[in-house]
C-alpha cells in the first residue's frame, strides 16, 4: 500500500544535495514522518474527545501543526498550493520557527515519560538536512499519502520502515551499529520467553530493534486492556547516546504500536554502576552493546573493573541492571571468552560467579555486515554461580554475507535445543569444575567437530611451489616454441 510512497521519498532525497547517504535519508525520513504521525494521533484522540463530550487539548499548535505548514488543504481534499510554502520560504520556516518551536517542548515539560517531552529531545538534536524547499515540499507531500488509521496500516509502515534501517545498516560506516540481524534477536527472544509484567531493558538500543521484536513476541499475550497498558507503558525501557539512533529508536516503537516509548536520550556508560538501586534494575536485559570502543578514563572510573572496551563495560551495566533473578541475553565479541588481559580475566570471573552462564551461542563469521568480527551471545540469569554452561556453534552450511543473510530457520535447532541441552554434532557442555580458574578460558572449542588437517611442514609448501614454478617454465617454454 504504500511501498511506492517510500521509494517516491528515497528517489527525491538522492537528488537531495543536503543528503548524501542512507543515515541521511533514515534521518530525515524520521522526523517527517514523526510529525505525520503526531498528526494523526492528534485527529484520533481528538474524535475520542467529541465522542465522549470532552474538549481535546492538542499537543501541537494549529500553527505549527502538519494541515498548516506540510498539507494545506482545499475544501475538496487537494493539496492547497496556494497556501502551501516552497522553496525558500520553506526551509526558513522550518530552520527558523518549526524546530525551535518544536524542541521548546523539552524547556515546557519535565516529564521525560510523555510524547512531549519525545518531542523537545528529537528536535533539540536532530537537524533538517533539506537544502531545497522544492525537494522537501515533493517529500512532504510524498509523506501526506501516509496515514496510521489501523492497525495494518501502523504494521506497514513498521516494515517498511525495518527496511530502511536495514539498508541503512547494509550502507557500511556507522550504520550497521544501528542493525542487529531480526532472525538473531528473535531466537533470543524465544530462549528467554518474557512474559506480562516482566520489564525488559536495552542500555544500548540503537533502532530499538530487541524491544520491538520482544513486543511483537509479548504482543498475543496481552488479553486484557490492563495487559496492553502494562505493555505499553510499563514494560520496555532503553537508552541511547547518539542522536540518530534516538530518533529511530522512538519512530520504530511508535510504528510497531508503543506511543511513548519509554527511551532516555543518555550515555549509558556515564552512570555509575555502584549507584544503581533496586528501582533501576530490571527483569531482562536484551542489547548488542557496540564493539570496539576505546572509553575515556573518566567512564571507566563508573565500574569495577576498568577497561577501555566498550563492550566490557557494557556487560558490566547489565550484569550490575538486572533484579536477582533476572535474566539476560547480550551479544558480544567471541574474543571476550578467551583475551588474556586482567580486565577480560575479571570479568569472566565477575560473569561466572554472580550469574549462571547457562548458554553461549556461538555464531559464524558474516553475521553482521560489515562488522568483520565473529560474535556470540551469552545467555546468564543473575544471582547463582554457573556450575555448566552449554554451547552451541551455529552452522548454517553456507557462507553469509549480504546476499545470504542469517534467517530464522538458521537459528531453528539452536532454540529447539536450548530447551534440553543435549550433546550434538554442534553442541557441548562444559562444566565449571574444569575451567581453569587462573584464566577462566571459555573458548568455543566444539569437541565433536571432525578434526582438521594438521598444518604442512614450511619444507614441504616450499618444495611444492618450486615444483610448480618449473612446471609452469616447461608449459611456457613449450608455448615460446609453437610461437
Amino acid at each position: 500500500m504504500f511501498e511506492q510512497t517510500f521509494k517516491n521519498i528515497d528517489d527525491i532525497l538522492r537528488k537531495e544535495a543536503g543528503c548524501a547517504s542512507e543515515l541521511d535519508y533514515t534521518e530525515q525520513t524520521s522526523w517527517l514522518l514523526f510529525l505525520k504521525y503526531l498528526d494523526g494521533l492528534e485527529g484520533e484522540r481528538a474524535m475520542e474527545a467529541e465522542l465522549v463530550g470532552k474538549t481535546y487539548t492538542r499537543i501541537i499548535d494549529i500553527e505549527h501543526s502538519w494541515g498548516v505548514w506540510a498539507a494545506p488543504k482545499k475544501a475538496d481534499g487537494s493539496v492547497d498550493h496556494d497556501n502551501a510554502l516552497v522553496g525558500d520560504d520553506l526551509i526558513q520556516y522550518v530552520d527558523g520557527e518549526l524546530f525551535p518551536y518544536l524542541k521548546g517542548f523539552k524547556e515546557r515539560t519535565t516529564d521525560p515519560d510523555t510524547i512531549e517531552y519525545k518531542i523537545g529531545e528529537i528536535f533539540g538534536e536532530i537537524k533538517n538536512r533539506f537544502q531545497s524547499g522544492y525537494s522537501l515540499r515533493d517529500v512532504v507531500e510524498e509523506m501526506d499519502h501516509l496515514s496510521f488509521n489501523n492497525q495494518s496500516e501502523k504494521h506497514e509502515l513498521s516494515h517498511l520502515y525495518e527496511a530502511k534501517i536495514k539498508n541503512m545498516g547494509n550502507a557500511g560506516r556507522n550504520g550497521g551499529e544501528y542493525y542487529t540481524p531480526r532472525s538473531l534477536i528473535r531466537a533470543m527472544i524465544k530462549v528467554i520467553d518474557p512474559k506480562i509484567g516482566e520489564t525488559i531493558y536495552d542500555g544500548a538500543v540503537g533502532s530499538a530493534g530487541f524491544l520491538c521484536e520482544a513486543f511483537d513476541y509479548m504482543r498475543p499475550m496481552a488479553t486484557k486492556a490492563d495487559d496492553l497498558e502494562t505493555l505499553q507503558k510499563k514494560t520496555f525501557y532503553g537508552k541511547e547516546k547518539k542522536s540518530l539512533a534516538y530518533v529511530i529508536a522512538i519512530m520504530n516503537m511508535i510504528l510497531h504500536g508503543i506511543e511513548a516509548p519509554n527511551i532516555i536520550h543518555t550515555n549509558t556508560l556515564g552512570e555509575n554502576v555502584m549507584d544503581l538501586q533496586e528501582k533501576d534494575r530490571f527483569n531482562i536485559v536484551l542489547a548488542n552493546p557496540p564493539f570496539g570502543g576505546n572509553e575515556r578514563k573518566e567512564v571507566q572510573q563508573n565500574f569495577p573493573i576498568k577497561t577501555g572496551e566498550t563492550a566490557f563495560l557494557f556487560l558490566q551495566h547489565f550484569i550490575k541492571s538486572l533484579k536477582a533473578g533476572g535474566r539476560g541475553a547480550v551479544v558480544i565479541k567471541n574474543t571476550f571468552l578467551s583475551n588474556s588481559d586482567n580486565a577480560s580475566v575479571s570479568l569472566r570471573k565477575e560473569l561466572l560467579e554472580s550469574c549462571n552462564l547457562h548458554t553461549v551461542l556461538d555464531m559464524p563469521s558474516g553475521t553482521f555486515l560489515g562488522a568483520g568480527v565473529k560474535t556470540v551471545v551469552l545467555f546468564f540469569e543473575k544471582g547463582r554461580p554457573t556450575e555448566k554452561t552449554w554451547f552451541y556453534a551455529l552452522n548454517p552450511g553456507r557462507n553469509m554475507g549480504k546476499t545470504n543473510p542469517l534467517n530464522d530457520n538458521d537459528l531453528g535447532e539452536f532454540v529447539d535445543l536450548q530447551k534440553t541441552k543435549p550433546d550434538s554434532d554442534n553442541s557441548w557442555t562444559i562444566k565449571r569444575a574444569d575451567i581453569d580458574p587462573a584464566t577462566y578460558d571459555l573458548s568455543v572449542k566444539n569437541p565433536f567437530a571432525p578434526e582438521e588437517a594438521p598444518l604442512r611442514e614450511p619444507q614441504e609448501i616450499i618444495s611444492e611451489i618450486m615444483a610448480l614454478d618449473t612446471e609452469s617454465a616447461e608449459i611456457l617454454y613449450q608455448i615460446q616454441e609453437m610461437l
